[in-house]
């Protein structure tokens, strides 16, 4: 089975995420299929239909998904209807988002490609990496510093997926 991890991410906060449930989905879970996965970020992506599954993930800045997500999601919209696909967002900081807290575009988008499950983990702020509007609207909307990503909810997350997976796979053998 070949899955595509993919998202878009401004300061490589969900890149990192990417890489981490990508390890995940690859891990010797002690099933006999083997499962490939590919971790590119979405403006380097030209085509899903070479994959079993896809995951998407994106940065969400003031509530909404990075454009090139977005866009992505336009782009590749049939090809994403005809596969398992799974969202993840990566951004709110300070208290930890809830499992069930969903930015609208998410909600909106999961419906759209008919995604079996989406999730949306803490992100990461460093004001050093921003630019002038971003450090902006950091300011106005009062966003603390620091690492919020849950590492073990993330994991355990990608775990699930990967369960599903192994369903998806076995049905389709």
């Amino acid at each position: 089975m070949r899955v595509l991890v993919t998202y878009a991410s401004r300061h490589g906060a969900t890149a990192d995420i990417a890489e981490v449930i990508a390890g995940v989905l690859t891990e010797d879970r002690g099933r006999d299929r083997a499962r490939r996965v590919e971790v590119v970020p979405v403006e380097e992506v030209e085509d899903v239909t070479g994959y079993d599954a896809v995951l998407l993930g994106s940065a969400v800045y003031v509530g909404r998904w990075a454009k090139p997500a977005r866009s992505f999601v336009r782009r590749n919209l049939a090809a994403l209807r005809a596969r398992p696909v799974w969202l993840f967002s990566s951004g709110p900081v300070g208290d930890a988002p809830e499992p069930d807290q969903e930015t609208a575009d998410t909600d909106r988008l999961a419906d759209l490609v008919g995604a079996r499950g989406s999730r949306t983990f803490g992100g990461r702020l460093r004001r050093a990496d921003l630019g002038r509007r971003e450090r902006a609207v950091v300011r106005m909307v009062h966003a603390e510093d620091g690492d919020h990503r849950d590492w073990v909810e993330i994991r355990a997350w990608a775990d699930e997926v990967a369960d599903a997976l192994d369903d998806v796979g076995a049905t389709s053998s």
